[in-house]
């Protein structure tokens, strides 16, 4: 198996612990242990008390597991699989994919969800969404042009990275007939759930809407709780789970003892965590308004409707990773080009989910001030 390098962790790798202002980062403000121990039951206390430090099950933690398909409306602990984030996109696509199948996915997006297919000598067509008076939407009629006789794998992610898109929950609905009449399988990338602004908004999981579906989701982004390195798959197609469950063998076997207990305790106070989430990132969205509203000659906002990113567009002849490089040298302030999800276009990815981003976007400011 050969895999081009991964552009946007290679970026990262280079830049995120060097660079003093982070404006394009896409999980939230971490929790430290100290806040969540804080916070914690009593009865997740005693387990991080009493915890032994050798090998875990290779599941998942079985209250984990429990906690986890608590999230869900028609999951039981049996269709949960934990996994690390990056490692639940690869042991997907291994195990349902096969050399000359075709996938249709959301784009531009992380590039494990169109890059490992690649690897595997598959064949994949691009949903892309379209720019409709500063929003970002994505049309269900271009999905359904995009699905062959052929097609495997649908791979979706809402809410969107990069662009902060959503679909309601009619076209959700509408997407989920589609690819069940066409007797696809549908992999649903989830890690930005409940990090919707509007409550309303919020879609269903895939995987409690269709049998074939294969949902992700972990503690990195809307649980503020990267460094845990937990994440998940869920399915109630049983083959499937225990394709991936043979996989994971030959992956990281198991997931570390402290990490399970700390996500334990997290998703039992998930509702104090998310609130705190959500106000972050609705207070440095109404900075950005204001923001891209005063500088509306330099960028074009397209304002996201879901999620802690957004993916505005340069209006300027400079080519965008020329700015982001110059910004980096300039003031220290790290966005993300648009080439580094392999998108043509002069867009970058802003992230509004850090408490310093205020701080941030005044050395953005400050740039403009004095080079454009």
């Amino acid at each position: 198996m050969k895999i081009q390098p991964f552009k946007l962790e290679r970026f990262f790798a280079e830049y995120e612990f060097t660079v003093p202002f982070l404006l394009c980062c896409s999980d939230c403000e971490a929790l430290s242990q100290s806040e969540l121990l804080h916070i914690a039951d009593q009865d997740s206390m005693s387990m991080w008390n009493n915890l032994q430090l050798g090998y875990t099950e290779s599941l998942g933690h079985p209250v984990l597991r429990k906690e986890i398909s608590a999230l869900y409306k028609t999951l039981s602990p049996e269709n949960v699989l934990v996994v690390t984030p990056e490692e639940g996109i690869f042991i997907a696509m291994n195990t349902i994919l096969r050399e000359g199948d075709h996938v249709v996915t959301t784009f531009p997006g992380y590039q494990s969800l169109y890059e490992i297919a690649h690897s595997l000598n598959c064949k994949v067509s691009r949903w892309c969404p379209e720019d409709k008076g500063g929003r970002w939407v994505f049309d269900i009629d271009r999905l359904q042009s995009l699905i062959r006789e052929n097609t495997r794998l649908v791979v979706i992610n809402f809410p969107h990275n990069p662009t902060g898109a959503t679909l309601d929950p009619q076209q959700f609905s509408d997407l989920i007939d589609l690819v069940r009449k066409k007797s696809k399988i549908l992999f649903s990338d989830e890690m930005y759930r409940f990090l919707e602004y509007d409550t309303e908004e919020r879609l269903m999981s895939a995987c409690d809407m269709y049998d074939n579906a294969v949902s992700l989701f972990g503690m990195s982004k809307s649980f503020a709780l990267a460094g845990l390195r937990i994440g998940w798959l869920s399915t109630r197609n049983s083959d499937l789970y225990q394709q991936c469950a043979l996989y994971k063998d030959y992956t990281t076997i198991c997931s570390s003892a402290p990490s399970e207990i700390l996500a334990i305790m997290a998703l039992r106070v998930r509702e104090k965590i998310l609130e705190r989430n959500l106000k972050i990132i609705k207070n440095n969205l109404r900075l950005l308004d204001d923001f891209f509203r005063e500088y509306s000659e330099i960028f074009f906002w397209n304002r996201p409707k879901a999620g802690p990113i957004a993916f505005p567009r340069l209006n300027s002849t400079i080519d965008v990773k020329d700015f982001c490089l110059d910004l980096i040298e300039k003031k220290g302030v790290l966005l993300l080009p648009s080439n580094l999800y392999d998108y043509e276009g002069n867009n970058f990815r802003i992230g509004f989910a850090r408490k310093n981003m205020p701080q941030a976007l005044d050395k953005l400011k400050e740039y403009i001030q004095e080079y454009c």
